[in-house]
């Protein structure tokens, strides 16, 4: 049995790694810059922490102090942070600690988007061309110097949040005047965007995501997963599917693995996105941390393994032989309910979930909540995964039991 440091939760609101935790026999303290909201989640899975200890405004050395306090009388064994906007004070303690993580100086330079495409452009790697933007000034000139289409986002963001792409001058000069009366983006937990933009040729092709495994010595691609998008402007993603074998699994992932090189990226998981356009994969964006909250459950119902449990693993120092013998059983497709109109949302019905082949129904939004058409990835309503013996039968599952579901306004 080990002891894990676990820092804040992926979603805010998923509390399946300390379940899973838990489950593998393993003792878990839970640290957070805000506890009450983890609290007014509802789950009854908070309690399984062995410890609950909430850091105000996530202050560092506060938070060192207290976790090597706890350290000294119940030694940590692994440290695990799958939230972004904790992975610098992650990296740090973690180095204190003597524990397997990221290190700093590529948790600090992962933080920032247009950080890494320099790295990534000293290194002659193939991605798109890209300006960084600091004040509305800059914005015009990047967007002259690239060209248009163009592609907008907060060099610290995540979650697809505050993404544009312009086709012309016309929406530059409406994105300039919102960005005007705008404030600087919560990111939740007491965090805000730092109103540096990432500005970059808009990159036509399939959207993919890539998550790698990361020892001591070696690494591992997990596998392939395909992306679908929402129609322009949303920058929601409608679904996934993992494994998928249409694309050229050895090229991806030699160029995956040639920009977590050059990054240095030396522990952990990571979650890549790319374009596969027609000269080849390229880089949207590289996560210092495992797929967002929904993506490990799916690649754990095609791998009947337990995602979480291989990344905690991982951390306590297990090799990666055992997890590169494993291989899909079946392809799992996830696909996600939506409003179609704005309003306050009155119930969703959802379809018949009574096929073995769908594995997993979630729904987001409550009675009384704001909905609206997806503009980013925080405004889908619920998801259902389903599985088959190849992709096209497990997509055709999810889009089933969507287009089976109604969303009913009050």
């Amino acid at each position: 049995m080990a002891h894990i440091l676990l820092l804040e939760l992926p979603g805010g609101n998923d509390f399946s790694v300390l379940e899973d935790a838990v489950r593998m026999g393993h003792e878990v303290s839970f640290f957070t810059s805000d506890l009450g909201h983890y609290q007014r989640q509802g789950s009854s899975s908070l309690a399984l922490a062995r410890e609950q200890i909430e850091i105000a405004d996530f202050n560092y050395a506060a938070l060192e102090e207290r976790a090597l306090r706890l350290h000294q009388t119940h030694p940590f064994d692994a440290i695990l942070c799958l939230i972004d906007i904790r992975i610098i004070e992650t990296s740090r303690l973690a180095a204190r600690l003597g524990l397997n993580f990221l290190n700093a100086h590529s948790a600090s330079l992962l933080r920032d988007k247009i950080s890494v495409r320099q790295v990534l452009a000293e290194h002659g790697l193939r991605q798109p061309a890209f300006a960084l933007a600091q004040n509305l000034d800059d914005l015009r000139c990047a967007v002259s110097e690239i060209g248009y289409p163009v592609l907008i986002k907060p060099t610290d963001g995540y979650g697809s949040q505050n993404i544009h792409v312009l086709f012309d001058d016309a929406q530059r000069d409406l994105l300039i005047a919102a960005l005007q009366q705008q404030q600087p983006t919560d990111y939740g937990l007491g965090v805000h965007a730092n109103l540096r933009l990432s500005v970059e040729a808009y990159l036509q092709g399939h959207l993919i995501g890539c998550d790698v495994f990361t020892s001591k010595s070696q690494r591992l691609l997990l596998g392939i997963n395909d992306k679908l998008m929402y129609p322009a402007p949303s920058f929601a993603i409608r679904g996934s599917c993992f494994p998928c074998e249409k694309y050229d699994r050895a090229a991806i992932e030699e160029y995956a693995f040639k920009i977590l090189d050059a990054i240095n990226f030396d522990f952990g998981a990571c979650h890549i996105e790319m374009i596969v356009t027609e000269d080849g994969p390229c880089l949207v964006e590289v996560n210092p941390r495992l797929v967002s909250a929904q993506i490990p459950h799916q690649v754990g119902y095609a791998l009947n393994q337990s995602l979480y449990g291989e990344l905690i693993n991982l951390h306590l120092g297990y090799s990666l032989e055992d997890l590169q013998k494993i291989h899909p059983e079946w392809f799992c497709a996830i696909r996600w309910i939506i409003a179609n109109r704005k309003g306050k949302l009155a119930s969703i019905e959802l379809s018949d979930s009574s096929n073995t082949h769908i594995r997993r129904v979630v729904v987001f939004k409550h009675p009384g909540d704001d909905i609206q058409p997806p503009m980013n990835n925080g405004d889908r309503l619920a998801y259902v995964m389903a599985v088959g013996k190849n992709q096209e039968q497990a997509e055709r599952l999810a889009e089933e039991f969507v287009s089976n579901s109604r969303v009913n306004f009050q």
